[in-house]
């Protein structure tokens, strides 16, 4: 009977990934990633993110988490603070795994509405704009465990829910899931992967078609598209890590790995089937106290519009952070990368370890 639903369930959403609803960029707030640490080394936590914050990077990571609990938070704004990003997580130590919980919300606020401004016989009237709000909300339940008690092999899985809302005008409600691993060798190195929306994440939207109308001249005129659903295609992100120790209160964490996003994008190598990026990043420590972290991601090909020459684009980040007992505050900017723009974002995050606290 299982296998029965099973071969029913792949069959509706093969059958769904055949037509015109797969979007390219579909949550992509999800792919954000969460902590300035994760931030700031451009991504390249695959196989080192080891707490509260791996959820979004990497769900194995959780196993890291030795006792106890841990509490998140992180605050971020985009494109001078056009756009606010904020995410809260907790992780908790069970008998066989951890179980963690994160809360996303990526939103911007005050959008000038002005499907009204002009009525029915082209007259302009300024007071008939508003404003409203576009939100893109997530919850994730996450668990992560060692398959058969091997030591070396850490896996996770994410349940995802996300909301999504455009003022009154569109909402849609969608799920998904997750999987991650990381796998220690004997040498030192550290491996790891993670597949994003591995079942492939469903979107189910309601428009509203009367609010996105207006009516010019006597023609009407409605913008809003008429899929009702949306699909999100798996991403894999892996990578490969190893610390080194320079001496006995320093080390040097440096990952770097590739992104593959299974359609079509501006990546520098892109095939229909597939496209691929690299990213890179590290982290000097200092008595596990003191933190130092650069990273480069985003690579792209993309045209410039000023000579429409082809040129490569990229995502340079940096960022500190400080530890005391089990409390750590981190700190990363990036920059859009894009035609060099001065557009800066910022991240600010906070974690609390109890287990450290109470360690200490």
């Amino acid at each position: 009977m299982m296998k029965k639903y099973f071969l029913l369930a792949f069959s509706l959403l093969f059958g769904l990934s055949q037509s015109q609803i797969i979007r390219k960029y579909s949550n992509e707030f999800l792919n954000i990633g969460a902590g300035a640490r994760g931030l700031a080394m451009g991504g390249a936590v695959i196989t080192n993110q080891d707490d509260v914050y791996s959820p979004m990077w990497n769900p194995a990571g959780l196993m890291s988490i030795e006792r106890d609990w841990q509490g998140a938070a992180m605050h971020a704004e985009y494109f001078e603070s056009i756009a606010k990003y904020d995410y809260l997580a907790y992780a908790k130590v069970l008998e066989e795994g951890v179980f963690g919980v994160s809360v996303v919300r990526l939103g911007v606020d005050n959008i000038l509405n002005t499907t009204q401004m002009i009525d029915s016989e082209g007259n302009i009237d300024y007071d008939k704009i508003t404003k409203f709000s576009q939100s893109d909300y997530a919850a994730i339940l996450s668990y992560a465990f060692r398959p058969g008690g091997n030591p070396k092999l850490d896996v996770g899985v994410n349940a995802k829910i996300v909301y999504r809302n455009v003022g009154k005008f569109a909402n849609g409600y969608g799920f998904g899931f997750d999987v991650g691993a990381t796998y220690r060798a004997d040498n030192g190195w550290k491996f790891g992967g993670m597949v994003r929306d591995i079942t492939t994440t469903v979107n189910f939207w309601t428009i509203n078609q009367k609010e996105l109308s207006t009516v010019v001249n006597g023609e009407e005129f409605n913008p809003a598209p008429k899929d009702k659903l949306e699909l999100t295609m798996p991403k894999l992100n892996v990578g490969a890590s190893k610390l080194f120790e320079i001496n006995s209160s320093v080390y040097v964490l440096p990952e770097a790995g590739l992104n593959v996003d299974f359609a079509k994008t501006a990546s520098l190598i892109s095939t229909d089937f597939a496209s691929i990026s690299p990213y890179a990043g590290a982290e000097l420590g200092y008595q596990k106290m003191i933190f130092v972290r650069l990273g480069i991601n985003r690579f792209q090909s993309i045209t410039d519009i000023e000579d429409l020459k082809r040129k490569v684009s990229f995502q340079p980040s940096a960022g500190i952070g400080i530890r005391y007992r089990g409390l750590t505050l981190d700190y990363a900017i990036t920059n859009s990368g894009i035609g060099g723009s001065n557009f800066y974002s910022n991240f600010f995050s906070l974690k609390l370890d109890m287990g450290a606290f109470r360690n200490d």
